[in-house]
């Protein structure tokens, strides 16, 4: 199957209403009264209204039944009230914490130093621009011998930054000012003799829901786009510790959903006919377009891997409790995750290894180790695949047309027939690439042993994401702010935090009690083998996400002339709407917190093959 985020989404709210039961229903139902409104304002709970609510939840009450919840639920009505009153901020976590790990896991906690790949051979350039799309590893060997300066190179990503947004609006806020400060300092220390390591001098982006003092951050949506904080989050602290220079805070689509904010959409540098997917929307656009050597994205359900398969990037999205997530907007307390978008494996890794590791604040994050070992023996790793994800697809069958079918249902008919079809081709024609890396991996020596995702109702625990997300902005929808949000679609954030207000608590315990199973099922897989190869778009995406176990989403070829040609309209509906000479991606998987396995055998198979040194030409 081909995963597509907005769909999906919108699945998981109206499963939300059916599911629902009487409190959230309830309170929907007598208080939806914005802001403050007076509690005398809210209609009085009767029997008719708990009749009502009962029939959308799809539960049978008697008479007796409804006589006896009058005040029980009134009551609790107005506990909600004193609660929202608190008016707390996005910035505070519900008192639990998500565990990814089944019951007896390990994980190492002993630390030891990188050993990074050789040192490469990189002379300076004649042109300080002809290192635009060079390689993390590659700058960092420059800026150590001092054959070029953090302050050129910044100097020229802010150049281009300037130059190429105009056409790929990636960019939020240029961190110039402070940027060239950052620069300036790292060439002193370098020349000084201390140098802090590989990131030192060498400058990035942040996802605009990064907080950085002195500086908004947007989170991408509309009435927010003066919001700003008094400190920074952990990620640029800690970047910052490194010698990292800050270049730009980079677009989200609104909310970290697709890629339009509030300025409009970001676009993917191979086709800007089309937007870059999202959330991390500038982020991978960016990265792609040679505006920025690395950037940090995050992801909640798709939103690292989505923008680094468009742009054809290399995306790490790390074990859930890696990375600290303090000073980034909350989306989904247990499910989202900051990672590294970059042009190559190890620049992942050379990341990572500076960002990771637990913080004071953020309670999931474990004191786990990334000991990154760019000489691993990957062939002694048992690697696995997802067959179903390499199978053909169902053959495709158009809906026959049904008796008494009126000329509009006919037209509808053949227009979804029509758009299936297209559909169906694409996914035939992109089929071919994760054929290829399966014989590819064959070809390097690997021993592929086929297996199983664990049959569960994942998208069914998913409504969980969109009841996290409402409580995260329930002001939005309690005071009527989310009309200042761009896009107010039925598939949009406004529509589904509403709906979500209707998710009951007991089927958000439900769902994570199925996802435990979930956990423990998907872990068995990684008792058999270290590495899974695996779709990018497919159910994987859902289920990863949902079991906190990491995946690497690395480029692996360029669509041909002869591919399905892509929509006149990129309308964010499809992920893989392609089209000629643009990018695919396949993605690699492993077990919790061993993500340093995962990126050297992703480092094998991207050595083996060399797709990351592809870039767009955008002049």
């Amino acid at each position: 199957m081909t995963f597509d985020r907005r769909r999906f989404l919108t699945a998981c709210t109206n499963a939300g209403v059916a599911s629902a039961l009487l409190p959230g229903v309830l309170y929907t139902l007598s208080a939806q009264a914005q802001g403050d409104a007076a509690k005398s304002e809210q209609p009085k709970i009767t029997p008719q209204l708990i009749e009502d609510a009962a029939a959308l939840a799809g539960v049978s009450l008697t008479a007796e039944q409804k006589a006896m919840m009058l005040n029980g639920l009134a009551r609790q009505r107005e506990s909600y009230a004193a609660i929202r009153a608190l008016k707390i901020p996005n910035s505070v976590a519900p008192a639990f914490v998500f565990d990814p790990l089944p019951p007896g896991a390990k994980i190492d906690t002993d630390r030891k130093e990188p050993r990074w790949s050789n040192v490469p051979s990189v002379a300076a350039p004649s042109k300080i621009e002809d290192l635009a799309f060079a390689t993390v590893r590659e700058l960092a060997e420059l800026i150590r011998s001092r054959k070029v300066t953090s302050l050129a190179l910044t100097q020229m990503y802010l150049e281009r930054l300037k130059r190429y947004d105009s056409s790929l609006h990636f960019t939020i806020t240029l961190t110039e000012e402070r940027a060239l400060e950052q620069a300036r300092a790292a060439d002193a220390e370098i020349a000084s003799g201390k140098y802090r390591g590989l990131l030192h001098g060498i400058p990035w982006g942040a996802k605009d829901l990064l907080a950085v003092k002195g500086y908004p951050t947007t989170w991408g949506a509309g009435g927010f786009e003066r919001q700003s904080f008094n400190e920074d989050a952990t990620v640029v602290r800690r970047l910052d510790a490194a010698g990292a220079v800050l270049v730009a805070k980079l677009t989200l689509g609104a909310l970290a959903m697709g890629d339009k904010w509030f300025g409009g959409r970001t676009r993917n540098p191979w086709n800007p006919k089309q937007g870059s997917s999202g959330s991390s929307a500038g982020p991978a656009s960016a990265v792609a377009a040679g505006c920025v050597a690395f950037a940090i994205g995050s992801e909640t359900l798709g939103s690292i891997s989505s923008p680094s398969t468009r742009c054809g990037d290399t995306g790490l999205r790390p074990t859930f409790g890696f990375v600290p997530r303090t000073g980034a907007m909350a989306l989904s307390w247990t499910m989202d995750k900051l990672g590294p978008i970059c042009r190559s494996v190890e620049d992942c890794a050379i990341v990572l290894n500076s960002i990771h590791g637990p913080d004071e604040q953020d309670l999931a994050t474990r004191n786990a180790a990334f000991n990154w070992d760019a000489n691993l023996d990957w062939k002694s790793l048992r690697v696995g695949y997802f067959k179903g994800d390499f199978d053909p697809p169902k053959p495709f069958k158009p809906d026959a047309a049904e008796a008494n079918e009126t000329v509009e249902q006919k037209k509808q008919r053949e227009h979804n027939n029509a758009a299936r079809l297209v559909s169906y081709a694409r996914r035939e024609y992109d089929r071919h690439f994760n054929l290829a890396a399966v014989e590819k991996l064959r070809q390097m020596g690997v021993q592929l042993i086929p297996v199983e995702l664990p049959d569960l109702p994942y998208d069914a625990m998913s409504s969980l994401l969109t009841a996290e997300a409402a409580a995260a902005f329930d002001d939005l929808t309690m005071t009527g702010r989310d009309r200042l949000l761009t896009e107010q679609g039925e598939e949009d954030w406004p529509n589904a935090f509403r709906v979500s207000r209707f998710y009951p608590a007991v089927e958000y315990i439900q769902a994570n009690r199925a996802r435990t199973l979930a956990i423990r099922e998907l872990s068995k897989v990684f008792e058999q083998v270290d590495i899974v190869v695996t779709s990018s778009g497919s159910e994987q995406l859902v289920t990863t996400n949902l079991t906190g176990h990491p995946a690497l989403i690395l480029p692996n070829g360029l669509r041909g002339a002869d591919s399905p040609k892509p929509p006149k309209t990129d309308d964010g509906e499809e992920d893989d709407i392609g089209g000629p000479n643009t990018p695919v991606s396949i993605t690699f998987l492993a077990g919790h917190y061993q993500d340093a396995k995962l990126c050297a055998f992703g480092r094998a198979y991207q050595d083996a093959t060399g797709f990351h040194k592809l870039h767009p030409k955008l002049d």
